[in-house]
């Protein structure tokens, strides 16, 4: 079975504050959903290089075992309360991908 991803890519970020808030319910909504932080760009170090119309700001990238599984964690009740604390001054395109099996 091919593995899910979330993918958020944050092209602007206004209010860090109200953002931290959000991770802090966000982050056991994912782990209660079975997701796994791989990589988290710039928040929690690690090197990025962006080309073309690349973004530097913040990436983030989470793996679940099953795209099923993915797109339930973000339909969550937790999830959903998380998102109702990300601030209006966020920018941030986020897709949820199947793996390849």
């Amino acid at each position: 079975m091919a593995k899910g991803y979330w993918v958020s890519v944050y092209p602007a970020i206004s209010d860090l504050e109200r953002l931290t808030a959000y991770d802090k319910l966000a982050g056991p909504a994912v782990q209660a959903g079975g997701g796994r932080v791989l990589s988290r760009i710039p928040s929690r170090g690690g090197r990025v290089v962006a080309h073309e119309a690349g973004i530097t700001q913040r990436v983030v990238l989470i793996e679940f075992d099953s795209f099923e599984q993915a797109v339930a964690a973000y339909e969550s009740e937790a999830y959903q309360k998380a998102l109702v604390a990300l601030p209006d001054g966020v920018e941030r395109d986020f897709r949820i991908i199947e793996g390849i099996d």
